[in-house]
């Protein structure tokens, strides 16, 4: 037997580290009494830190988010007088300002109030938080489309009603209001495996906007009159998105609810944008205000994130007048 080899014990430690360090699991200890926080390597690179810094408790929750930054004291601060096992999830900013999603666990008081130690695991859980997110936005998106759908259905009637005389009439005028809209709504989900073809921008705005026409697309009370240019596939499921939330709103609230109700689309070319105003004429009076609900965060993150846009309301007596900014070069993509 070589007494010098490695024993058991050795292999074990090894083994041990090699898995931690697989998990991506950092180590940490926090002694009480002058406020010293250990890590090891791992942790110093989570935490985006110098692996020379000099931590205490205090250095370290200043780099937690501001947003959770009192929670995250509160706990580890009951952690000193409470035995037992404990977990919190909280925000960091790195040093590139980035978000980083972090899962503290660990040991209150390691079983022994009176040693003034805690010691624990750090574990980077951004993928699980985002996807979490993820989930928690597509809820919200599915369930406001929802909504809209039966919004629009009842709006749709109540158009059809009021140009109708018999209920065959109105019944076969509905069909093909509802037929159309199916139609329209394809436009605003993506095909797959880019499937499909780019459109005119008149074209986009005629197809979506056909359903809530009184006489006829575009013969009546809704008239068009933008640029004539391609648009990518990409922008178009994007774009009509936005014009398929407008009509929805209009229909709900706005000029398309009532009879005497205006919509009037224009454009322009701004040198490398493209502008578009969405005027609304003869509907209720809406007091002004900022959208707040869902819808507008949905409009604003589709008009800002993927075209490159901006997106303003201008509440007027009868209607709304909404301006949209795009680059030229987001939407042909």
């Amino acid at each position: 037997m070589n007494d010098d080899g490695p024993t058991h014990t050795d292999w074990d430690v090894q083994a041990l580290r090699s898995a931690i360090d697989s998990a991506g699991v950092a180590l940490w200890t926090w002694i009480v009494q002058n406020d010293e926080f250990v890590m090891d390597a791992r942790g110093f690179e989570l935490w985006d830190i110098s692996p020379d810094t000099i931590l205490t408790f205090e250095h370290l929750s200043a780099q937690v988010h501001p947003a959770d930054r009192d929670r995250v004291r509160t706990a580890f601060m009951a952690t000193r007088v409470i035995e037992g096992q404990f977990e919190i999830d909280f925000r960091i900013l790195t040093s590139a300002s980035d978000v980083r999603w972090i899962s503290a666990r660990g040991q209150g008081s390691n079983g022994d109030a009176a040693a003034g130690k805690m010691s624990g695991i750090f574990l980077d859980v951004t993928g699980r938080k985002q996807a979490e997110e993820g989930h928690e936005l597509l809820a919200g998106e599915m369930s406001h489309r929802v909504k809209n759908l039966l919004a629009l259905a009842s709006g749709l009637t109540t158009i059809t009603s009021r140009t109708t005389e018999t209920k065959e009439e109105m019944a076969k005028q509905l069909t093909q209001r509802l037929t159309a809209l199916g139609r329209a709504h394809d436009l605003v989900r993506p095909l797959p495996n880019g499937q499909g073809s780019a459109a005119l921008l008149g074209d986009l705005f005629s197809v979506l906007l056909a359903p809530y026409d009184d006489i006829g697309a575009f013969a009546g009370r809704i008239r068009v009159a933008v640029p004539r240019m391609g648009i990518g596939e990409k922008a178009a499921t994007s774009l009509a998105l936005v014009i398929h939330e407008l009509a929805t709103n209009s229909l709900k609230y706005g000029a398309l609810s009532s009879e005497q109700g205006l919509l009037d689309i224009s454009g322009s070319t701004v040198e490398e944008d493209v502008e578009i105003l969405w005027s609304e004429q003869g509907g209720p009076d809406i007091p002004s205000r900022s959208p707040e609900g869902y819808g507008s965060k949905l409009l604003h993150r589709t008009v800002s994130g993927h075209l490159g846009g901006s997106i303003a309301h201008e509440w007027t007596a009868g209607g709304v007048v909404v301006t949209l900014r795009m680059r030229v070069s987001d939407l042909t993509h």
